[in-house]
């Protein structure tokens, strides 16, 4: 459907209600990234009572599983009292989080921390691309979309950058008030006008949009698509069962579980949390927090160019540049090591596995890390997007857990070489996969996504509409 009103609707405050809800993704960002500053302090018994590397482990994966264990009954709460309510009602769990990491008493009050921080986490994870791309007018719907994952990656190298200034006490004391921050700048954001249309509150959804795209945009024609798609939903009334089964769900959930399974199976998580050892290991001599640091300034800066292009570019171009680069960068991490647990002299090649990591962390942030999420928010129909995203978020969550205990475990079993050969190997079929299966979702509405999958050409006229 051509919108011949969009030259007059405002993108400032898409813009300001997308940074708003990805306040979220920023303090679910520090949550990933604090076990990086807290890892050798916690060791050294800095809470007063004994932290084994076993232990912390677990410290550190249990985020993962309070993630996996919240998405699926995060996408029924978000289409019961609305995306906006459900990230509010979130700050909650995340406070009362971090205050039992704050004053934890033993190993035990730390597990259960960081499982609840890990359920207001993965809960965002699936909110916010929701949110964001219900909002978003559908030129700039990528660039929205991925300050998702740019805000993640900033919250990373904020707190890699406080926790080279501050104890592991007052590290998770700054962290505990930015969901507070973000509470206080959500709560004056619309709720999205597509699930106010679909509970039948079209005054609302209309003042919703008004309030997106200025009171000049003649609402009229988006708001009776979006009215449109809620009368067909409801006029074939599905049981959520018989709605995941349809052919265009299913073929939407392969695409969206093959992103997810690819980007946490190209090693990211295990690149992110040993990156302080491949530095180490590497003997570059770089300081540890240095190292993780300049690790996290790559990210953002690359998520950042992912963000400027991805709706110039295209999904498609950015998902295949990035796993085939990265591919390439862990077979080179894999030489080196490999060579290294061989005897063979490697003192020359000491900037090799670096660079590598170097190249890796930004062709990630640049495809495979911002678009699955983006696309998550794109490939499903509106009845069944809350379960259907929650589904692609929990495998997302449950894969990240796999990886990163297993990683140790890999290392030992296979080496260090060929344990990154085993990444570059999956990567690869990524890519595969991408050119293969992946649908180009940019400048298309999400009436016309959900065409293109079910096998109809959508209105060609739709991508040049001004």
């Amino acid at each position: 459907m051509v919108h011949t009103s969009e030259s007059t609707s405002k993108t400032l405050p898409q813009y300001v209600a997308a940074l708003s809800a990805a306040g979220g993704a920023f303090a679910a960002g520090t949550l990933l990234g604090w076990t990086s500053p807290a890892q050798t302090p916690l060791l050294d018994g800095e809470y007063g009572f004994p932290v084994s590397e076993s232990a912390f482990s677990w410290i550190g994966s249990a985020m993962t599983l309070g993630a996996a264990f919240i998405c699926i009954p995060i996408g029924f709460l978000i289409n019961l009292i609305g995306r906006k309510l459900t990230m509010l009602l979130l700050v909650l769990p995340f406070t009362l989080g971090w205050c039992l990491l704050i004053w934890a008493q033993n190993v035990e009050m730390m597990y259960a921390a960081r499982f609840l921080l890990g359920i207001s986490g993965g809960a965002f994870c699936v909110t916010a691309p929701m949110y964001t791309g219900e909002i978003a007018q559908k030129e700039i719907r990528g660039t929205l979309g991925s300050f998702f994952q740019l805000m993640i990656t900033a919250g990373i190298l904020f707190v890699y950058a406080i926790g080279a200034g501050l104890d592991v006490f007052w590290m998770s004391v700054v962290c505990g008030l930015l969901p507070l921050v973000f509470g206080a700048i959500f709560v004056f954001m619309p709720e999205s006008p597509t699930y106010l249309v679909s509970k039948n509150k079209n005054e609302s959804a209309i003042k919703s949009i008004q309030w997106l795209r200025g009171k000049e945009y003649d609402y009229n024609m988006e708001i009776e698509e979006l009215k449109d798609t809620e009368k067909k939903i409801k006029e074939n009334p599905v049981s959520i069962g018989s709605a995941l089964t349809r052919r265009v769900t299913i073929k939407a959930l392969c695409i969206s579980l093959g992103l997810m399974f690819f980007q946490q199976l190209c090693g990211i998580n295990a690149v992110i949390f040993y990156s302080t050892d491949i530095f180490k290991d590497a003997d570059t001599g770089i300081d540890a927090n240095l190292s993780t640091i300049v690790v996290g300034i790559m990210q953002v800066i690359a998520t950042f160019v992912s963000v400027m292009v991805v709706d110039k570019l295209g999904r498609r171009l950015l998902l295949l540049a990035s796993a085939s680069v990265m591919a390439l960068s862990t077979i080179a991490m894999g030489v080196y090591f490999y060579m290294k647990e061989n005897g063979d002299s490697v003192e020359s090649l000491g900037w090799l596995p670096v660079c590598s990591l170097c190249v890796f962390i930004i062709m990630f942030s640049i495809g495979f890390g911002p678009v699955p999420w983006l696309m998550m928010g794109e490939l499903f129909a509106s009845d069944i997007k809350g379960v259907a995203g929650s589904i692609a978020g929990t495998s997302n969550w449950v894969l990240a857990f796999i990886v990163t205990k297993t990683f140790v475990n890999l290392k030992e079993a296979l080496g260090s070489g060929p344990t990154f050969w085993l990444f570059a190997g999956i990567t690869v079929v990524g890519a595969i996969f991408v050119f293969v299966f992946v649908p180009e979702t940019k400048g298309k509405s999400l009436n016309e996504i959900q065409q293109e999958l079910e096998g109809k050409k959508p209105n060609q006229t739709n991508g040049n509409a001004i």
